[in-house]
């Protein structure tokens, strides 16, 4: 069994590293542990959960039809993490749109379900979730000059294990689609790698555990949030490293996923 207060005793092991983490009960909101919660980090593709919850929400309330075919364009093209930019289609529904979202973190579904419902929108969302430092501030991008915005996403692990506990104790409609694309997430790598799971089958649990979870990764940024049930607790959980990362290897990646597993291990720990 593990106490509280050592679940994030790893991250004290990696110098060069600037953390912003906490770990609470889903249940009550109680901090179980942090490290530097307040520290606001780039986030990389953390932010498309504010995305993911406004589309929820607008096909819960008749402003996206779930079954709208949204057609991918040459402006929304961008390269690394998805799978529509491997497809032959080249209109799919708005909810698939999602989905691949919240699976797979698709650059290109980001890219045209952020056309379709705007950046302006998506940026009202922290502001009504009370998430404020969370946010979404632009669209993919294979390359970032100095005219676009400096990084994707960003926020602190204070409010975004607030969201992670919203999006475990909720019972909003919108949190309860949220809750079924997230369940489909196949990114293990980080803090969920300790849990053990089977990456591709684990949408009603494994091993005695449920997990959800969102993953944001770019150079010299690893971040996860999340939820794991533990029996009958659930533990609401956001870990954000950040670094200036080296070229053309970069040994401190390795270092901070091993940190990243042996939290999740620390998680899987805990009393139940």
């Amino acid at each position: 069994m593990t106490g509280a207060d050592d679940v994030l005793a790893p991250l004290d092991a990696v110098e060069g590293v600037a953390w912003s983490a906490a770990v609470a009960d889903a249940a009550t909101g109680r901090l179980l542990a942090v490290r530097h919660p307040d520290l606001v980090l780039p986030t990389a593709s953390i932010g498309k959960l504010l995305l993911l919850h406004e589309a929820a929400a607008r096909m819960l309330d008749g402003r996206l039809d779930p079954d709208e075919r949204l057609a991918r364009t040459p402006d929304d093209a961008v390269a690394d993490s998805g799978l529509w930019q491997h497809l032959r289609l080249g209109a799919i529904p708005a909810e698939d749109a999602a989905l691949l979202v919240a699976s797979v973190s698709d650059n290109l579904a980001t890219n045209v379900l952020l056309r379709r419902i705007g950046l302006d929108a998506v940026a009202e969302v922290p502001g009504r979730l009370g998430v404020p430092t969370v946010r979404l501030l632009d669209r993919v991008r294979d390359v970032r000059t100095p005219a676009d915005p400096p990084r994707l996403s960003e926020g602190s692990a204070l409010d975004l294990v607030r969201l992670a506990g919203m999006l475990a104790a909720d019972e909003a409609p919108e949190w309860s689609l949220l809750r079924h694309w997230l369940s489909t997430g196949v990114d293990l790598s980080m803090v969920a790698s300790g849990l053990g799971l089977d990456p591709l089958a684990h949408v009603d649990g494994d091993r005695g555990l449920r997990v959800l979870n969102k993953t944001g990764t770019d150079a010299g940024v690893r971040a996860d949030v999340g939820i794991v049930g533990l029996g009958r607790r659930v533990v609401a959980y956001a870990v954000l490293a950040s670094w200036t990362p080296q070229q053309p290897d970069d040994p401190v990646r390795d270092d901070v996923l091993d940190v990243m597993r042996a939290v999740g291990r620390a998680l899987r720990g805990l009393d139940s």
